[in-house]
């Protein structure tokens, strides 16, 4: 086999990816050695591990420096426990035990496959003999229905885990994976160490994968991995245009993902769906973009004003998922998102959909106060002080009405729900979203989907949020960092929120956790002056409050917030704040691009002020330069940079900023530049998975996701997922798999009010 050692230090030979430890996230079943094999990711994670059943909170080792060795065609590792950096420490602190052990983890070309190696710095402990070990997770969606063999053992991989496991599915010297597919192929051999044990780790986990695990002998351990690459396999391509539509005079690119060996069509066709089947309606040509990630790309224009209809677009042999071009194209596509996941994730609020209960009325129990000097395993940390008048333990009274949960989990981040309120309450001032087909009865907490009751249901939506800002102010005094479940077993929970705690104060109820975040207090502070304006016409009284909450969270913040100011100033007509929004706006927005200069477009597109329109442009304009370029870097008109996440919630922040500077400043920001981050959205991005992250809206969309149904394999219509993320090096991945929250979970925030505001903008023109 022609293996090679390449420059991003992968062995890669054709068809064939190895990488080691080029990605660190572990929980998320990206790390370790990873196998790509005919483009698709059959194993992940592979490390030294304490068990063979690993989960997301199982101890992994520090990983130190990779080491590539061209002549050996080897990559190495070296591996420690405890890692001091996530051990009861860090966002997720995991719990490791009193064990301090080294190795090297080594992979190497070795003829048609590839030499697995471990050497541990010292034998374990006496009671960690046969603990210790080495794991490599097989991803099952790539598996279900294909067999394995072992010496001991056969079978076919099940779709689900069944019955007791009391040991491994198979074992012996040698296991095949799927011997019958020459695309999924593995051949696993141990020549050092105890026998090859295929386990199903989801009977612990439900999140868990395929485990191939041996334990250590003595200080080695060596497998002979064997792949199997299709001869002359290449990636397909595929056309990456929107799953929605487009308008008639819109001009966005669509790009043609292609393997960099293939041979570039120089043309595609635009194909109407008529009655008599798909009829040629435009020849178009494809350009030559360039290598972006491991593909080559073309790019097409769609023709301007052609008729009103239904649309594929084929390139390359391939056809593009039907869309429509149309004037009202981009209308109603935030529909799903206000009517049926914003009631969804409701917390405090028993939510039905005619036969359907998405769950009962839940939390009726919140809050206690978190303890103190304690780190949460979700990234909650309580210091010395409770900061406010409340003791470790003690039940916070008004804490249940308001607030959404937490994309797949059942908290209730402050930062999501003052961003969600401040989006919502902004897209209903900017566009009038009046569409109502949701009863919110608000005293009997009960939500009726498909059932109108003559209030728009962003307004609904909008007031919830308030809610339970506005009881937290009430009841705490001051922002907040969230509330959630003290347990993991309460965190872990999968299904109807309302069996999470028993609703009654007692020790299972959530906590309240406060830190001093200033600049989330003034983030809250503008969401609740944004807020007040909104609800002057169904709930004044609330609005009022929101207005008296806004006020004192702003004069607390010790930091002056120009945005808050600016909210301020627009539920108000005080001049205080005028001059201050107009003082801190454009320092706000030079200092920190990315996290104030839409406030400043927004506000410069409504102030009739020449001097602050002269400051606000001279602000903005260093920023729209930057934001032109890195809709160079990549063929689909905006930056593609995910860390380990998919990136699309970072787009659709971009494409909300530029909106706003489109605004005030047209000639700073096309409107080609939001739109084509909706359309990233949905479609028009990188990896062989063109789907939409928006679940339900598209002709393809991201089905199943990961919500708080994710269990039964189902999604939630109008959720928003992170969308494709990236396997380093180079490889874009979105799995149709419900467990994978960096591909497919769906958050609240930003990314869901964002789409609203981003489909609403497009369909205005």
């Amino acid at each position: 086999m022609d293996w090679r050692l390449t420059e991003r230090q992968t062995l890669e030979a054709p068809g064939l990816i190895v990488a080691l430890c080029h990605d660190h996230y572990p929980e998320g079943h990206q790390h370790g050695l990873t196998l790509i094999q005919n483009g698709r990711r059959i194993a992940a994670n592979g490390m030294l591990l304490l068990e063979p059943t690993p989960g997301q909170w199982s101890p992994s080792p520090k990983v130190g420096t990779r080491q590539a060795d061209p002549a050996r065609l080897e990559l190495s590792v070296p591996a420690e426990y405890p890692d001091p950096s996530r051990d009861r420490a860090g966002f997720n602190p995991v719990e490791y035990p009193d064990l301090r052990l080294g190795a090297t983890v080594a992979v190497r070309a070795d003829g048609d496959g590839l030499l697995l190696t471990v050497r541990l710095d010292r034998e374990p402990p006496a009671q960690w003999r046969d603990r210790v070990g080495f794991a490599l997770e097989l991803f099952p969606g790539e598996l279900f229905g294909r067999t394995f063999l072992a010496d001991s053992g056969e079978g076919v991989f099940p779709r689900q885990a069944t019955g007791v496991c009391s040991g491994p599915l198979a074992s012996g010297r040698e296991l095949h994976v799927a011997p019958e597919d020459p695309e999924r192929r593995l051949r696993f051999e141990s020549l050092q160490g105890g026998e090859l044990q295929l386990w199903d780790a989801r009977h612990r986990h439900n999140n868990a994968w395929f485990v191939v695990w041996a334990a250590m002998q003595g200080t080695s351990l060596a497998w002979r991995i064997r792949p199997h690459a299709v001869p002359g396999w290449k990636s397909e391509p595929v056309v990456l245009a929107s799953q929605v539509g487009y308008r008639p005079q819109d001009s966005v690119p669509v790009a043609i993902e292609l393997d960099p060996a293939d041979q570039p069509p120089s043309s595609a066709v635009l194909l109407r769906v008529e009655p008599a089947g798909l009829v040629p309606r435009a020849a178009l040509e494809a350009k030559e973009w360039g290598r972006f990630l491991r593909f080559r790309y073309l790019q097409t224009e769609l023709p301007r004003n052609v008729p009103r209809g239904l649309y594929v677009l084929r390139c390359a042999g391939r056809d593009s998922s039907p869309f429509r071009i149309a004037e009202d194209a981009y209308e109603g596509l935030w529909r799903p998102t206000l009517d049926t996941f914003l009631p969804v994730q409701m917390c405090h609020m028993r939510v039905e959909e005619n036969y359907r209960v998405w769950h009962g009325a839940c939390h009726l129990d919140d809050a206690r106060m978190a303890p103190l000097n304690h780190n949460h395993f979700d990234g909650y940390v309580q210091g010395p002080e409770p900061l406010c008048p409340h003791n470790p333990g003690e039940r916070i009274e008004g804490l249940n009405e308001g607030g959404w949960h937490d994309a797949g989990d059942y908290d209730l981040r402050v930062e999501s729900q003052s961003h969600t309120v401040l989006g919502l309450a902004l897209a209903w001032e900017e566009f009038g979203i009046d569409e109502d087909d949701t009863t919110v009865d608000f005293e009997r907490r009960l939500v009726l989907l498909r059932q109108p009751d003559g209030v728009p249901d962003i307004l609904q939506q909008i007031e919830h949020g308030t809610r339970f800002l506005v009881a937290a102010w009430r009841a705490v005094g001051r922002c907040f960092r969230g509330i959630i479940e003290p347990t993991l077993k309460q965190y872990v929970h999968l299904g109807d929120g309302a069996t999470q705690t028993d609703n009654l104060p007692s020790d299972d109820d959530r906590w309240v956790f406060t830190q001093d975040l200033r600049v989330r207090q003034v983030d809250w502070a503008a969401a609740l002056a944004a807020a007040s304006r909104a609800l002057r016409g169904v709930n004044p009284a609330l609005a009022q409050e929101a207005l008296r909450a806004a006020e004192d969270l702003y004069a607390d913040g010790g930091e002056r917030s120009g945005e808050a100011a600016w909210e301020l100033y627009r539920a108000t007509g005080d001049a205080a704040h005028l001059r201050a929004a107009q003082s801190r706006l454009p320092e706000d927005a030079r200092l920190d691009p990315s996290r104030h200069a839409d406030a400043l477009a927004r506000a410069a597109a409504k102030m009739e002020d020449a001097a602050f329109s002269r400051a606000a442009r001279e602000a903005l304009e260093p920023h729209a330069r930057e934001l032109e370029a890195m809709r160079r870097e990549t063929p689909f008109g905006v930056p593609y940079r995910p860390q380990i996440w998919g990136a699309a919630w970072g787009v659709q922040r971009l494409g909300v900023r530029q909106y706003w500077i489109h605004r005030a400043f047209p000639d700073l920001a096309p409107r080609e530049a939001f739109v084509a981050a909706l359309q990233f959205v949905l479609g028009c991005h990188p990896g062989p998975n063109p789907a939409s992250f928006v679940s339900g809206v598209g002709a393809r969309s991201v089905i199943p996701g990961y919500g708080v149904n994710r269990a039964d394999g189902g999604y939630i219509a109008g959720g928003i997922a992170s969308g494709t993320n990236l396997v380093r090096p180079d490889l874009p991945e979105l799995l149709e798999w419900p467990y994978l929250w960096q591909q497919t979970e769906y958050c609240l925030g930003w990314p869901t009010s964002d789409f609203v505001f981003l489909a609403a903008a497009a369909a205005r023109g």
